[in-house]
Formats: structure tokens, C-alpha cells, sequence
């Protein structure tokens, strides 16, 4: 029998803290959006809505509970204090879910934009070299697909509409596009993870395809993306500085917690 090789320490130290840097932006990108949708309970613009915007935020939060699993499996953590105990400025979701709800334009624009680009993400994951996240990310697609073509509909919807609700739609698009690209910008750590297999293409090659895929969508409906922000490509500001929008919502979140800490649920 051969034995397998072992990496040597340092890198298999680096490599271990890049991994847990990639499921930490996955968990909170979607535990900050999830919270975010869920703020739409009871008040969506009809019954159906209601509906449609709790189940995704329902999702999303089991998404990121799954990542945050992952993560606590490899930190040897507790899930629930990665989730809950951070200070704010500790989570590392990015610039385009750090937008506060807004109108119900904005959110839409905002779950599109997202949903597009998770799904080229979550594409190229589905073949990380690290099996327990590739089994995860095949699960989680199920339900993301189901996300994006949600959001597609509720674009072409607003964008068909003249008057306010294409107003509306243009005006989210210029004020959460410039950050869309965040969701894909490099992780600081992103050439470790790409030389192991873990992130299979770089970021770079994920921001291609995105807008390979968005731009006929955007084309057919008369519609402009603002060009990217430089912050939401840099590695250094995708993911860190967030505003006043996400400091209320992690006081909302956390608030429950913060009550007694050491309660077990």
C-alpha cells in the first residue's frame, strides 16, 4: 500500500485557513441576505410574495447554516457562535447584499444580481476538489436555481412596466450594480485555493462568465449595468467596511443572543 503524501505543514495550514475563508464568504453572503429578504414577511406587495420572499429567506439561512457547519467542522467552532457571536464588522459577505432592503425594485434587483452571480459560483464549486463543499454546493443549487428564475421574472416584470416600475428597476440597478461584481471579486487567498482545486477558476474567469450571462438579459430589456465599483473588485474592500444598512441589521439578528449568551436552544 502507498502511502498518500502529506502537504508539507505550512501549507496545509495555509491551505486549511484559505478553505475557511471561502466558506466564511459563502455563509455570510447568504445569512445576510437571507435576513435582509426576510424583513419582506407581511409586508411584500401580495400574499403570494409573502410567501415566495420568506421560503428563499428560509433557504438562504439554511444555505449559510450548512456553510457555517463546514466551517465549524474544519476550526474544530460552533456553528451558531460563528453565525451569531462576531462583531459586526468581522462578517465577510459582500458589498452587494451589504444594501439595505430599500423598495421592493431594489430588492429584487438586488436578489437578481446576486443569484446570478452565486450561480456561476456555485457552477464551478460543484467541482471543488474539497468533496464534503462540492456535495454541499450540489444540494444548494437545487434550490438557487430556483431563486434566479424568480428574480429573472420579477426583472423583466418591472422592466416591462413604464412609468414608476421601470423607473424604479433603472434606479436600483445604478445604485446596488456598481457592487454586483462583489460577489465574485478574489479572495484574498484566491491562488491557493485555485492551485488546490478548491476554487477551480479564478475569480477573474467567474466575473467573464457572469457577464457572459447577464448582459443578453440586460440587452433584451433596454436595461444598463453601472460599471463596477473599484472597491467591489479589490480583495481588500470586497467584503469588509460595511455601512450603517448592515450595522442595524446585525443588531436585529443578534439582538435574541446578545439576551444570554450562554442559553442553549
Amino acid at each position: 500500500m502507498i502511502a498518500r503524501a502529506r502537504l508539507p505543514r505550512d501549507r496545509e495550514r495555509d491551505l486549511q485557513k484559505a478553505t475557511s475563508e471561502l466558506l466564511l464568504a459563502l455563509a455570510d453572503d447568504d445569512f445576510v441576505l437571507g435576513f435582509a429578504d426576510s424583513e419582506w414577511t407581511g409586508i411584500a406587495p401580495h400574499l403570494e410574495e409573502d410567501v415566495a420572499m420568506s421560503s428563499m429567506a428560509q433557504d438562504e439561512l439554511g444555505h449559510a447554516a450548512a456553510y457555517y457547519g463546514l466551517l465549524a467542522d474544519l476550526s474544530a467552532g460552533d456553528p451558531d457562535r460563528i453565525a451569531y457571536d462576531r462583531p459586526a464588522d468581522a462578517f465577510r459577505h459582500c458589498r452587494l447584499v451589504d444594501h439595505g432592503r430599500g423598495d421592493w425594485a431594489r430588492t429584487m434587483a438586488r436578489r437578481w444580481l446576486y443569484d446570478s452571480a452565486n450561480a456561476v459560483r456555485l457552477e464551478v464549486l460543484a467541482g471543488s476538489a474539497n468533496r464534503p463543499l462540492a456535495d454541499l454546493v450540489v444540494k444548494v443549487r437545487r434550490e438557487e436555481t430556483y431563486h434566479l428564475l424568480h428574480g429573472e421574472a420579477w426583472l423583466e416584470r418591472l422592466a416591462r412596466h413604464d412609468g414608476e416600475p421601470r423607473r424604479r428597476l433603472a434606479e436600483a440597478l445604478e445604485l446596488v450594480g456598481p457592487d454586483a461584481p462583489s460577489v465574485l471579486a478574489p479572495l484574498p487567498s484566491e491562488a491557493l485555493l485555485v492551485d488546490a482545486g478548491i476554487q477551480p477558476l479564478p475569480g477573474a474567469e467567474l466575473l467573464t462568465r457572469w457577464s457572459a450571462r447577464i448582459e443578453p438579459v440586460l440587452g433584451r430589456l433596454g436595461l444598463d449595468l453601472p460599471a463596477a465599483a473599484p472597491a467591489a473588485l479589490d480583495p481588500r474592500t470586497a467584503r469588509s467596511g460595511h455601512g450603517a444598512a448592515f450595522t442595524w441589521l446585525w443588531t436585529e439578528f443578534s439582538s435574541v443572543r446578545a439576551l444570554d449568551p450562554r442559553a442553549t436552544w
